[in-house]
């Protein structure tokens, strides 16, 4: 018994042991099924990639298996070198994806564009001994490279995404989140490697956008609304509340003017990459937003003719545009996919101004009802008093 009582408690100790180190696997504890044999590896941060490579410094010839663990049937994997840049656009790629029948294709492809649909063709340099294999949701490419003389370091890419159900070919990959952030430098000799950290030019003008838009249209722009609906009731705040009202929105549009200007430069600077209905709607909130400045030019005073119609078209096109901002900012949140707090701390916001606002709806019901009741009741006592007079 005390023999069968010191297994159990050294199984009970070991197993987490165990278990703790398989999670901890690293690529140079991987050991190929094809009994390859690799002298430097590289754990890739996204997109549960491995680099494996053998270098030969006298013939610029490295060896090289790049693995990526979670691959679907329909998915296709690339890793890259880019000789004349560090990002997608002049890269030099190994693709792979699994076909119908099971069988895996491997090949090259030249990326001149973000456009690209990661067509077959050559590449800069010579590769030799290309292949795939695809086994378990991982999907390992094999390759000998022939690199340019005294090329030792190189920027690499490296990828993934769908695969087209229609013609069995790439479709693109995700714009957004860890898709964005695969790329960086490689030292075939040290085996350093230096990938690019999440606030890259791109990777921050985005955030730049982001940011300014949600603060501009999304809380600036229903901060001023607010301010407009309900400090009005108090005369006490007439004509503070108008000039709170205008800095309010003007800032607002100054701001969604810059945002919606880093919008387009981004849409300029990437192509190929395609957020057609948040486009559309940043469009329109720009055409609509300036229509309000506009309006606060032509302006009638309150006794003109035209003011209940000016003010019909005021308050309809400032709703629309708070309502499109909103509907908007989350389709931002979905492109950038940036961390949950900064959406939940958005909704929170937002949440917090709804909440302002309907407390503020029913105070007001209640200081215009009562006054309506005052007014009735001054009436009556003014006509009871002429009465008996």
């Amino acid at each position: 018994m005390d023999g069968m009582l010191k297994l159990f408690v050294s199984s009970f100790i070991l197993m987490p042991m165990l278990l703790t180190t398989s999670s901890a696997q690293s690529c140079s504890r991987y050991a190929f099924s094809s009994n390859r044999v690799f002298s430097s590896c590289n754990d890739l941060p996204y997109l549960n990639s491995f680099l494996h490579w053998n270098f030969d410094s006298s013939s610029s010839t490295a060896q090289i298996a790049y693995r990526n663990t979670a691959v679907t049937p329909s998915m296709w994997v690339a890793w890259a070198i880019n000789p004349v840049s560090t990002g997608m656009v002049g890269s030099q790629a190994l693709v792979a994806y699994r076909n119908p029948d099971g069988t895996v294709k491997a090949y090259t492809s030249s990326v001149d564009s973000y456009k690209t649909s990661l067509s077959e063709s050559n590449l800069t340099f010579s590769v030799s001994d290309l292949s795939a294999t695809y086994s378990n949701s991982e999907m390992t490419i094999y390759a000998t490279l022939e690199l340019p003389n005294n090329m030792t370091s190189v920027n690499q890419v490296w990828q993934n995404g769908p695969i087209s159900a229609s013609t069995n070919t790439p479709g693109p990959h995700s714009f957004s989140g860890s898709n964005v952030l695969c790329m960086g430098t490689l030292d075939l000799l040290s085996g350093q490697s230096d990938t690019t950290s999440s606030e890259n030019p791109e990777t921050r003008n985005r955030n730049i956008h982001g940011s300014l838009n949600a603060v501009s249209w999304g809380i600036l722009m229903p901060t001023g609304v607010i301010i407009a609906r309900y400090m009005r009731v108090f005369k006490s705040a007439d004509p503070a509340w108008f000039y709170l009202h205008i800095t309010c929105q003007s800032s607002a549009y100054i701001l969604g003017v810059i945002g919606w200007a880093t919008g387009l430069k981004l849409g300029s600077d990437s192509s190929g990459v395609q957020h057609t209905a948040h486009r559309n709607i940043g469009i329109v909130l720009f055409f609509l937003g300036t229509l309000q400045v506009f309006a606060l030019l032509l302006r009638p005073k309150k006794d003109h003719k035209y003011r209940f119609y000016w003010e019909i078209y005021h308050h309809s096109v400032g709703y629309t545009v708070i309502l499109l901002s909103i509907i908007n900012i989350y389709k931002g949140f979905d492109i950038l996919d940036p961390q949950n707090k900064w959406k939940r701390a958005y909704t929170s916001i937002l949440m917090a101004l709804v909440m302002i606002a309907v407390l503020l709806e029913a105070f007001t019901w209640y200081i215009v009802v009562r006054r309506k009741r005052s007014a009735r009741s001054g009436m009556m006592n003014g006509a009871n008093g002429v009465n008996m007079g």
